[in-house]
């Protein structure tokens, strides 16, 4: 009896959870962040740490000044993409650290990990582009993940306000859950939820070069890559929409 209890036991299912509930892809994102900063904070030194902030920061004057600016234009070529993973400390790291688990996490899980990369590396250009828009010729630096952590939370907006879809088999008839509709443009608009935070989020950034006038002082908030961010993300979101199988669930 004994020796039963102990088979039973042995083959009784494992119901431990694992201690990482992240996609791969956004643990991965966050670990080469993370990585990126804890060498600056304990590795580099003075000297080198400007330097490799520097080769990796995205600056739209290389492209009018280049002659001003070691390795001239060239460096435009990766510091579009770059950019997005060097910040300008921890607190600023721990912020889209913590937006890009909680708008990442559901674009991998519906789109996977290459698609997820793509969206966050392409919407991080795009805010590069929009800040290159307004800060051409000023000397401007830009860093920080937030043009694809914006990309990524605009390409969620797309479905996360969505009511959950419910189909069963076709063999057993059994109810299962499968995810949500990608919705239109013009029905996020018609659906409360997802009008009120998009407008929220658009308002908010929007806003963030008047607030000097109302504090007295600049901040340093790249606001123009977050919207052109999220805008990407908006739009770039349905490309990766994988089209619905003929059979399994109905």
């Amino acid at each position: 009896m004994s020796d039963e209890r102990n088979h039973q036991q042995n083959q009784a299912p494992d119901d431990r959870q694992p201690a990482i509930l992240l996609p791969g892809v956004v643990t991965a994102l966050l670990g080469l962040m993370l990585a990126v900063q804890l060498a600056r904070t304990f590795i580099l030194n003075e000297q080198s740490d400007p330097q490799l902030v520097y080769w990796l920061a995205f600056i739209p004057a290389r492209g009018v000044f280049s002659g001003e600016y070691p390795g001239g234009w060239i460096p435009l070529l990766w510091t579009p993409f770059t950019h997005a993973f060097v910040h300008a400390g921890w607190e600023h790291l721990l912020i889209n650290c913590a937006w890009l688990a909680i708008f990442g996490t559901p674009v991998a899980r519906r789109y996977g990990a290459w698609a997820t990369v793509i969206l966050f590396l392409a919407t991080a250009v795009a805010g590069a582009a929009a800040f290159a828009m307004t800060d051409l010729s000023d000397g401007q630096w830009l860093i920080g993940a937030s043009g694809g952590v914006a990309g990524l939370t605009g390409a969620a907006c797309r479905f996360i306000f969505q009511p959950v879809i419910v189909g069963r088999d076709p063999e057993t008839g059994e109810a299962r859950v499968l995810g949500r509709r990608m919705a239109k443009l013009g029905e996020l608009m018609r659906n409360q939820r997802a009008a009120f935070f998009i407008v929220v989020w658009l308002v908010l950034n929007a806003a963030v070069p008047f607030l000097p006038l109302l504090i007295g002082q600049s901040i340093g908030i790249a606001w123009q890559a977050h919207l052109g961010g999220f805008l990407a993300g908006l739009f770039l979101a349905p490309l990766f929409e994988r089209r619905p199988s003929r059979g399994g669930l109905q």
